[in-house]
C-alpha cells in the first residue's frame, strides 16, 4: 500500500530539489506518478519548472478508474478524476507555459485497448502503461483484494504460498500474446487512419459522446486544447524519440 504522504518530501519545492538530487547522482530521467484531482500543486510545480529550467522528465497520469485494484476500495471509488479529465487539466496547464515538448507524458488507466490507447496519443501521451489487462491475461480475477496481500490467484501478493499457484510458462506465454496481439489491433487502428505511427494521432480524429442524445464532437472541441506538435524530420526520428527516449532531459 502506498502512504498518504513522503518522508522525502513535503512541499513542491522539496519534491523538485529530490528529483533533480536522484538525476545528478544516477544520470538517468527522473519522473513522477500521480493520479489527478486539485490542481493547484501542478501548477506550482510547472511554474518552478518554468522558472528554473529543472524538473521531471517524465510525468506518469494515473486515472481515477481503479487501477489495478492495490488502492483500498474507498480511494478506488472516490478518489480523484477519471483519466481523461485528469489528463485533459494536466496537459493543458504544462502546455500554457511551454513545457509539454521536454517532458514525456504517460498514461495509465484503463488504456490496455485500442481505442482507448489512440485516445490517449491524440491527447498528448508519449506512451502508456498497461496492468490491469496485463493481469488479466496471467489469471488475475479481479478479487479487488490486492491491498490486503491476500490475492486468490497469487498475482497481487507477496505470499510464496499463494505465488505457487501461477503457472509461469504458461502465464507468461498468454501475456505476451496479449501484447503482441494488442500493438498489432493497435497499429491496424493507426494505419486505418492514415498514420504510420500512434503519435501522429490529432485531437480531431477522436469522436467523443458529449450527451445521452447520441450528440458527439472530436477531442479538441470538448477539452478545449490541441496537443503540442513536435517536430520531426522523418518517421526514423519520430521512432526513436518514442522508444528511445530521445526527450529526456537528463
Amino acid at each position: 500500500m502506498s502512504p498518504s504522504t513522503h518522508k522525502a518530501f513535503s512541499t513542491i519545492a522539496e519534491l523538485h530539489s529530490l528529483v533533480e538530487k536522484i538525476a545528478n547522482e544516477t544520470g538517468l530521467p527522473v519522473g513522477i506518478k500521480g493520479a489527478i484531482g486539485k490542481l493547484d500543486q501542478w501548477i506550482e510545480l510547472a511554474d518552478l519548472m518554468k522558472k528554473t529550467g529543472k524538473g521531471p522528465d517524465f510525468i506518469t497520469v494515473d486515472g481515477g478508474e481503479g487501477g489495478t485494484g492495490a488502492a483500498p476500495p474507498s480511494f478506488a471509488d472516490h478518489v480523484s478524476l477519471p483519466w481523461v479529465y485528469g489528463f485533459a487539466s494536466l496537459y493543458k496547464i504544462f502546455q500554457d507555459r511551454g513545457l509539454t515538448d521536454r517532458i514525456v507524458f504517460i498514461g495509465s488507466g484503463k488504456l490496455g485497448f485500442p481505442a482507448k490507447a489512440a485516445m490517449a496519443f491524440a491527447m498528448g501521451v508519449d506512451c502508456i502503461n498497461v496492468a490491469r489487462e496485463a493481469m488479466l491475461s496471467i489469471g488475475c480475477i479481479q478479487a479487488q483484494v490486492c491491498h490486503t496481500n491476500k490475492c486468490p490467484a497469487g498475482i497481487a501478493t507477496q505470499s510464496k504460498w499463494r505465488q505457487s499457484g501461477i503457472d509461469v510458462t504458461l502465464k507468461s506465454e498468454r501475456l505476451a500474446q496479449y501484447f503482441k496481439t494488442f500493438r498489432k489491433e493497435f497499429l491496424e487502428v493507426t494505419h486505418a487512419a492514415g498514420y504510420e505511427h500512434p503519435a501522429q494521432f490529432t485531437m480531431t480524429d477522436i469522436q467523443v459522446n458529449v450527451d445521452d442524445d447520441y450528440l458527439s464532437s472530436d477531442l479538441k472541441s470538448v477539452y478545449g486544447y490541441e496537443k503540442t506538435k513536435v517536430g520531426f524530420n522523418s518517421m526514423k526520428e519520430l521512432y526513436e524519440c518514442t522508444y528511445l527516449g530521445g526527450k529526456s532531459n537528463s
